[in-house]
């Protein structure tokens, strides 16, 4: 039986009248990438939101590594080891590469950004961003303004921010979103390289990059999971076909 490090369970959110997670229940495995997919107005990013801290759920509860952190605050998840990276990037653009992987060191550490100059010439931050910046194929990169980098590049730097706070699990929110498909290419082959040291979940237009990298995949539509299972599984679910991949199966 898997080892369950992230249990969602019967997770409702509601907008006025819209629920945007409806009795959603998904479990993520030690080590597996786990993707969420679905149309656009499903609910996965209001999910992503729930699980990060950004949103309080109506009702239901998430379990993180045995933990109760439903009514926890994002920076106490992340502390714990639960990861975000952001639809958006979320960098900081007149640093260097290298810059900013030791804020989000220094940031999870629970020393404010304003510590600038000891983030620059601390050890304890200056090498875990060498290694998270390694990581995700940034090395050559490091000292180069984040301004200045492409935009998958930028979305690498991200994913290296999140790394580099040793997460037992990484949220990803359209890592691949306004990609071309060289930089998709290269993503896929970062986010490959995590499998089974880290669990993922993942959420992704990409339905391409879903195929090669899922170990699982739930598919969310009006914020209800109408199915979980292997890739192959969902291609060939008569209902998620109707519902969602169409031609795309």
């Amino acid at each position: 039986m898997p080892e369950t490090v992230l249990s969602i369970e019967r997770l409702v959110k509601r907008f006025g009248g819209l629920t945007a997670t409806n009795d959603l229940s998904i479990a993520v495995h030690k080590g597996e990438l786990h993707a969420v997919i679905g149309p656009n107005g499903a609910g996965k990013t209001t999910l992503i939101a729930q699980l990060s801290g950004l949103l309080t759920p109506d009702s239901g509860r998430i379990v993180f590594n045995g933990q109760d952190v439903t009514a926890l605050p994002a920076h106490r998840r992340s502390a714990l080891g639960l990861a975000r990276s952001f639809q958006v990037t979320s960098i900081f653009l007149n640093f260097t590469a290298e810059d900013n992987v030791a804020l989000a060191v220094q940031a999870h550490s629970g020393h404010s950004f304003r510590f600038l100059r000891s983030a620059r010439s601390e050890s304890a931050l200056r090498e875990p961003a060498k290694k998270a910046l390694e990581r995700v194929g940034l090395a050559h990169r490091a000292d180069v303004v984040a301004a200045d980098l492409s935009h998958g590049e930028q979305r690498q730097l991200e994913i290296a921010m999140a790394i580099a706070t040793n997460p037992t699990v990484l949220l990803l929110d359209e890592p691949m979103a306004g990609m071309g498909p060289e930089e998709s290419t290269r993503m896929i082959d970062v986010l490959r390289g995590f499998k089974g040291t880290h669990s993922l979940l993942l959420i992704e237009h990409d339905m391409d990059a879903v195929f090669q990298l899922a170990d699982r995949i739930t598919v969310l539509v009006y914020g209800q999971a109408i199915a979980t299972g292997t890739p192959d599984e969902i291609r060939k679910n008569p209902e998620v076909k109707r519902a969602y991949l169409g031609d795309e199966a």
